[in-house]
């Protein structure tokens, strides 16, 4: 084994970014899920109404003499410069109509512009302002219940301008005649268009617009007192839920440093183990003697487009992200050599075994030479970080040419549809009970072979099975395991019980545009370029399928496999599964969610995991060298006697097996399965390719 360290030539090569949407000045992170965001909102605006519901005629009297105990104090400290501004406007019908159109309009209008804006640009500021303005909202609400006000132009002595001028839509007139008239304490109009300049100011390095937020938020405090909307003394109490609300989130933030992780992603932190570490990546061989700091260049010119392979973990009962700082590359990029009498299966498989240092960022990259004129490039990450087609989109920013994934030509289902889906499929995943047999436990050592199949072949032959690929893979599974291991496929009950991972991404949920979903295989697909890494982390679902462990031919298990696999074919159970890990965990406190992960996530529930991922279809070259043959890494899960991972590249189907080494051997498994998905049968030439 040759060590390198932070000595070694570092070579520089000219740097391409892609163009990217991003607000200045600010690091990349994860765009929450717009579902969860709306339904904050109408949270927000439940307990809005709430307070609004709050009748009776001793608050209405109590509102009203608060109104004249705030004035009352402003005349005795000489501010009361409502009533000249009032009564000015109203002698002046054009600019009292514009005034009250502006304050019902436009601090709706700049705070819906700015969480929109960075919402879709910057996420890391939209979080920022998000929790912000819940903050100062209940902040505000908060006021309105305890301290209930009536505004000044339901005082004597005032105009009411919206009634004057017969405004059609603004607060006060008869389409809005219900708003809630006792909340003048603090002015939200203010409130939210302080709060927007503030949040300006702080992080964005357009000038002109930090001027402009500034003019409105003078434009805003004249038209709330001259409207008679407000007192003097309200906009001081905007100012205080600002800063109060802005102070609150940056401690919040001081003490829960960092991007804080998604629970789907978190979840497979949860369920690691030492003997059941996950990790995730691809094993390609490179045609050529490939430097040390060729590969070492190539990887650190794409490091700030990966996301999270700079960053380091904290916290692991709220796993959040932070910088790192300089990588170790002596750890990160380690070089060496096939032991004499050993083989490249053996060492990649003890290499992806290990678990990832938790203090570092959660990737390695091993060189592995000894094999004639071919270099072996091995990368894993952390479950965490990405999913199986996430790790795919890493992979690929390594390599030349830049290239168009393959998506779905279709939207996801909508959101009441995607509601729907859960809720169906939560009854399903009720029903679908555990396997017919506990398998025992088994031991730490890995089992690892790799394979290839021409793509063309299996397609051929599940074409000549009337199949899809994946079911094709479940039989050949199912049957493989029976004539390998009788004994084992009989402790299963004669039912491979399988997990099969379903990526759930879709053209309007991810950015960058880099989405594969097995259910949607073999739909009309289309291409387009991925501007960046996949940015998603873990958008995945689980569907489990019970495979036929028979000793049988493929067409003998045929239709049964079609009916295990319908659940494929409708995503209901991958949705709600993906609701349960993305959203209904989070709810859940860390030593829940550990236990639940645990329970759910191994043995009790299922035997095997088999994945069937779409990859390029081209050929690719790593510094100028070209890959002859690239597999996909995935981790088994706790307990799991079998892990089956499939891969599409360049014409070529690549398999991974992991076994446990004590009830399986991974080599003598793998054989038999490439027998099996490579049984020809004729079938016409103008017969449709079935890919899923």
């Amino acid at each position: 084994m040759t060590a390198h360290s932070q000595h070694h030539l570092h070579v520089h090569l000219p740097q391409v970014r892609r163009p990217q949407l991003r607000w200045p000045g600010l690091p990349r992170t994860r765009r929450p899920g717009l579902l969860g965001e709306l339904g904050l909102a109408a949270l927000l605006l439940a307990a809005y109404l709430g307070v609004d519901t709050i009748r009776g005629a001793g608050r209405a009297a109590a509102a009203r003499s608060h109104g004249e105990h705030v004035l009352r104090l402003e005349q005795w400290l000489h501010i009361d410069i409502e009533h000249g501004l009032n009564a000015w406007l109203a002698t002046h019908p054009g600019l009292m109509t514009a005034a009250n159109y502006e304050y019902a309009t436009t601090y709706v209008i700049s705070a819906i512009l700015l969480l929109v804006g960075t919402y879709l640009w910057s996420p890391r500021l939209y979080r920022q302002a998000r929790n912000s303005f819940i903050v100062l909202n209940l902040l505000a609400f908060a006021c309105f219940a305890l301290l209930p006000m009536t505004p000044p132009r339901m005082l004597p002595g005032f105009i009411d301008t919206v009634a004057t001028g017969r405004t059609v839509g603004s607060w006060g007139s008869p389409m809005v005649a219900d708003a809630n008239q006792l909340a003048a304490m603090p002015s939200l109009h203010m409130a939210w268009a302080l709060w927007v300049s503030v949040m300006l100011a702080r992080t964005s390095r357009r000038r002109w617009l930090q001027v402009l937020s500034a003019v409105h938020v003078l434009v805003t405090l004249y038209v709330v007192l001259a409207t008679a909307n407000h007192y003097v003394l309200d906009v001081l109490g905007a100012a205080v839920v600002v800063a109060a609300a802005v102070v609150a989130t940056e401690r919040w933030d001081a003490h829960h440093p960092g991007e804080r992780m998604p629970t789907s992603d978190a979840f497979f932190l949860d369920v690691e183990t030492d003997d059941s570490t996950q990790n995730v990546g691809g094993l390609a061989l490179l045609a050529g003697d490939a430097s040390y700091e060729e590969i070492r260049a190539n990887l650190d010119e794409q490091l700030d487009v990966l996301p999270h392979f700079t960053d380091r973990l904290v916290s692991e009962e709220t796993p959040r992200w932070l910088p790192a700082g300089p990588i170790d590359w002596s750890h990160h990029l380690v070089e060496l050599t096939v032991p004499d009498g050993g083989d490249l299966e053996s060492v990649v498989g003890a290499l992806t075994a290990q678990r990832l240092p938790r203090d570092r960022p959660l990737w390695r990259v091993w060189l592995i030479r000894g094999l004639g004129d071919r270099v072996a490039f091995c990368i894993v990450m952390h479950h965490c970080i990405a999913d199986g087609v996430g790790a795919v989109a890493k992979l690929l920013h390594l390599l030349q040419p830049s290239y168009e994934l393959p998506i779905p030509d279709r939207a996801g289902p909508g959101p009441l549809r995607r509601a729907g889906g859960v809720i169906q499929g939560l009854a399903q995943l009720a029903t679908d009970g555990r396997p017919a047999a506990l398998l025992p436990a088994g031991g730490p050592e890995r089992g690892f072979a790799t394979a290839q199949v021409p793509l063309a072949a299996v397609q051929q032959a599940a074409r000549s099975h009337r199949m899809r690929v994946t079911e094709l893979l479940l039989a050949a599974a199912g049957t493989a395991l029976a004539e390998v291991d009788p004994a084992l496929a009989d402790a299963c009950g004669n039912r491979l019980r399988v997990s099969v991972p379903v990526m759930l991404r879709s053209p309007h949920e991810v950015s960058p545009p880099l989405r594969s979903s097995e259910y949607f295989a073999g739909t009309p697909m289309r291409k387009r370029r991925s501007p960046g890494a996949d940015e998603d982390g873990n958008l995945t679902g689980a569907v489990i399928v019970d495979a036929p462990a028979l000793d049988a031919p493929i067409d003998e298990v045929r239709d049964e496999v079609r009916r295990a696999t319908a659940a494929l074919r409708t995503p209901t159970r991958a949705l709600a599964s993906r609701w349960v890990m993305a959203t209904a965990l989070r709810a859940v406190p860390h030593a829940g969610r550990r236990w639940f992960g645990r329970t759910v996530y191994g043995r009790k529930y299922f035997q095997a995991i088999l994945s069937n991922m779409p990859g390029p279809d081209r050929p690719f070259t790593m510094a100028g060298y070209p890959l002859d043959e690239v597999y996909p890494i995935l981790p088994p899960a706790p307990g799991i006697p079998l892990t089956i991972g499939a891969l599409s590249w360049n014409g070529v189907l690549g398999f991974t097996v992991v076994t446990d080494a004590n009830t399986l051997d991974a080599r003598t498994f793998l054989d038999v399965l490439q027998d099996k998905v490579q049984q020809l049968r004729g079938v016409p030439d103008d017969a449709e390719p079935v890919l899923g």
